[in-house]
């Protein structure tokens, strides 16, 4: 157990481990000292002590939990499980935000980065009291440690990360890369609130990290909150040295400033030292904050800030074992989870535990019933004001419902179905428009640089872009800039995204739109942030919050001029693996549809909403009051597209999506023209999750039954890949004779209908696929086979030669001369 410091003041050391840099444009060292009275540095020092020795604990021990007898093996876990390495740097920080906020009485909360470092924060968190108040079983004594002892990495307990079931949690440490842009959207809107966020060294060398250190240009000091960054840098990952701990000091001092930060150097191994640096950096730091906000405040005046951050210095595996068999443990890559492995084999192994675990005096910071002794626990703010009870931690506690306008104030007019076009998300932007000038405070719309052209820029006429940075003259054109803007967009879904969800999950309401193709940009984000629901809802002390909203725009079928690599609409097969519980995916097919299902999505909670919704032009198919029906249900029969009233249906065509639908309805005509007898039921699918009798939106089995038949071959021409719609209606009677048609990877530079045609998804090749499967048609329908392939051929000639679709079938209307009477 090292606590010795080398002493080094070497600025280009790459291996400084004991230097104090306040680093500013000169990167100086002129830091008092003198911060911390001799009894506060102990109740430091001593409140740290407690942490690591609990960390330490809950991945080797089970029982003698404060050493009151000598330790023996019984005592132990069988199997170890468990990241050590990073956790006394972390409760280092968060026993030091802890003694900002007893202080300065802030308002804080703490978001740990590094993948695996639960004990380090899960220690503090217990200190506090949050933990046995949130979970009473784990009280503050023996017994109390007992189970947090055991129900650490263990089976029926809690992960080695910091999840949902961890009070003060807003982030799970696995996501790794995002903790950053999380920390960021929690402080939007938040005007005093401290977002600390650990980043690990490790972490730091993932993409989606690298991208949000740019977050502070977005960051309004007159109504938004600050983020501190302490970038970690404790020399390894699992078995590798991490990047940024292995280049000079001035090249890292210069990579942050060159990011628009100002960061402070707290460096070294020795305990009594480091409390010292960091309790007079985290000093400075807060006043550079707090007279930031001020002055702009005071001038109401946004500006950029250059906000500080801290570059922490410590060994990995800080005050643990030093060695063995020859090899070094602390400060190095060894001590990254089970610093002792060997424990139940080896004397050696067993008498160094021991020894180690001995080294915290545990005997001196917990009282003979278990408990904190008095004096420490002052080290640990009361109320909420502990980070772990802070409010924004449990974003439902905050939350607001929004104020919507009536959705259907924006409704495109519809007189007769599918004879009228207008571009689907415009109305939509004018209804967020209106939602954003309702909720100042309390709605953000996140979009990649997108917004103009996802046809949402209606909402430009309330809140523009934020800017912050610098500005141009031609800036003033079009740009639709502004230092208040409320619209956030950078080319990064990784940071759009960690900014969404760190505020919603502080108590606010969002939504995001991208395009198609590149929203598998955050397919991982999404993963986590639906794993995080997920555990959420079965924690009644965690309050509901509003729902992730994502708007997939810009899709497959009208990727014309972008080409095949816009062509991939395999997003909803990463949904579908998610929680039923959580995930929701809706396939509006028209501007009144895309209006119900934004209204009820906004209105939602502790949700993930997909809506997949074409910008561009298409075919109109139901008045409002039709639309607020269908999406009611979900899905449904057009009747007005239908031939089978009265009757058993021959064939049932299915639509689902908004090209999809178009070819699915241009099908019918063709085939009701050629067979006049021939009894079609048109369905339209909204609800994806409809299919799924495993899903809580699914239809019974007799309700599936009554709509799709038991019998009669169904034509489903869907949105996505094909395989997607049998993977939910697998279970469905009629599956046999479910033929689905989307996706299949064929298509480059192609017209909208001839992308259709070369994915089989197109009107003539519905149409054959009836006349092949609807027994009676095989023989007498040959001519009219033969008479849409050779209209396929016309529809690629055409498109290759003048390099649009042909008009009559690209402006294709229904004619309700097909429509029953």
């Amino acid at each position: 157990m090292s606590n010795n410091s080398t002493g080094a003041n070497d600025n280009t050391d790459t291996n400084d481990t004991d230097t104090n840099h306040n680093t500013d444009t000169n990167d100086t060292a002129a830091q008092p000292q003198t911060t911390l009275t001799p009894d506060e540095l102990h109740k430091l020092d001593a409140f740290w002590r407690a942490c690591n020795y609990l960390a330490a604990g809950m991945i080797y021990l089970r029982d003698n939990v404060l050493l009151t007898q000598p330790l023996e093996r019984m005592h132990l876990k069988q199997r170890l499980l468990g990241h050590w390495g990073s956790s006394p740097g972390l409760s280092f920080i968060y026993t030091h935000i802890n003694r900002l906020i007893t202080t300065f009485d802030i308002n804080a909360i703490f978001l740990a980065g590094p993948g695996h470092g639960a004990p380090g924060v899960l220690a503090p968190v217990y200190l506090e009291g949050t933990y046995s108040e949130v979970y009473p079983e784990v009280s503050q004594d023996l017994e109390g440690l007992r189970q947090l002892f055991r129900r650490f990495s263990f089976p029926g307990g809690i992960g080695s990360h910091c999840t949902p079931e961890l009070p003060g949690s807003i982030h799970e440490g696995g996501e790794l890369g995002y903790s950053l842009s999380h920390a960021f959207g929690a402080a939007f809107d938040n005007p005093d609130l401290i977002v600390t966020v650990v980043v690990g060294d490790g972490e730091a060398e993932t993409g989606p990290l690298a991208t949000a250190w740019h977050s502070n240009k977005f960051l309004n000091p007159v109504r938004d909150g600050a983020v501190l960054p302490v970038l970690h840098l404790n020399g390894y990952k699992i078995n590798n040295p991490t990047l940024l701990s292995r280049i000079p000091h001035d090249e890292l001092a210069s990579l942050f400033r060159g990011y628009g930060w100002k960061p402070y150097f707290v460096e070294g191994e020795d305990p009594n030292t480091m409390h010292e640096r960091m309790a007079t950096t985290l000093d400075a730091c807060l006043k550079e904050i707090q007279s930031q906000q001020a002055q702009a405040r005071l001038k109401n005046q946004p500006q950029r800030v250059i906000w500080p951050m801290i570059i922490l210095r410590s060994p990995k595996g800080w005050t643990g074992p030093e060695a063995i068999g020859g090899n070094k443990i602390e400060g190095s890559w060894r001590a990254h989870q089970v610093p002792l492995p060997g424990v139940h084999d080896s004397e050696e192994q067993f008498k160094m535990l021991e020894t180690w675990l001995r080294s915290y005096r545990p005997e001196e910071l917990f009282d003979p019933d278990g408990q904190l002794i008095t004096s420490l626990r002052a080290v640990a703010p009361q109320g909420n004001r502990r980070m772990s009870a802070n409010p924004h931690a449990n974003g439902g506690l905050l939350k607001r419902e929004l104020r919507i306008p009536d959705f259907q104030d924006y409704a495109a007019a519809v007189a007769l179905p599918a004879t009228t076009r207008a571009y689907n998300t415009k109305p939509l932007g004018a209804m967020l428009r209106d939602i954003m000038q309702s909720n100042p405070e309390n709605f953000r719309v996140f979009g990649p640089d997108e917004t103009t052209s996802n046809k949402l820029d209606a909402i430009y006429e309330v809140s523009k872009k934020l800017w912050l940075a610098q500005y141009l003259p031609e800036d003033d054109n079009g740009g639709e800039l502004s230092p208040d803007g409320r619209v956030l967009e950078m080319l990064s879904e990784h940071t759009l995204q960690g900014w969404l969800e760190g505020y919603v999950l502080t108590g606010r309401h969002g939504f995001f739109a991208t395009y198609e193709a590149f929203v598998h940009v955050i397919d991982s984000m999404f993963n986590q942030h639906a794993k995080w629901l997920a555990i959420a809802d079965t924690l009644p002390w965690r309050l509901p919050i509003a729902s992730i909203n994502l708007l997939i725009t810009s899709t497959v079928w009208r990727q014309d001029h972008n080409g095949f690599t816009h062509q991939d609409p395999g997003f909803l097969d990463i949904v579908v693996n998610k929680s039923p519980a959580v995930t929701r995916i809706y396939l509006p097919p028209d501007v009144n549809c895309l209006l119900s299902t934004a209204n009820h999505c906004l209105r939602s909670h502790n949700d993930i909403n997909i809506i997949v919704c074409d910008k561009q032009e298409h075919i109109q198919y139901l008045s409002m009051d039709d639309a607020i029906k269908h999406c009611t249900k979900g899905l449904g029969i057009w009747p007005w597209a239908s031939s089978d009233q009265d009757a058993e249906p021959d064939v049932v065509m299915v639509g689902c999506g908004d090209i999809p639908t178009k070819e699915a309805l241009a099908a019918t005509a063709l085939l009701r023209d050629r067979f006049p007898d021939l009894k079609i039921r048109f369905i339209n699918v909204v609800d994806l999750f409809r299919l799924s009798p495993e899903h809580e939106h699914g239809l019974s089995h007799r309700d599936f039954d009554s709509l799709f038949t038991i019998n009669k071959p169904i034509i489903f021409n869907f949105h996505g890949y094909p395989w997607l719609i049998h993977r939910l209606a697998y279970q469905r009677t009629n599956h046999d004779n479910l033929h689905v048609r989307g996706y299949r990877e064929d298509g480059n530079i192609n017209t909208p209908l001839e992308l259709a045609i070369v994915n089989q998804i197109d009107r003539f090749s519905l149409a054959i696929d009836v006349i092949d499967r609807v027994p009676g048609l095989q023989n007498r329908g040959a001519h009219a086979k033969q008479a849409f392939r050779d209209r396929q051929i016309e529809c690629i000639e055409y498109a290759h030669e003048f390099g649009v679709d042909l008009p009559e079938e690209d402006h294709w209307l229904w004619t309700h001369d097909h429509t029953p009477q």
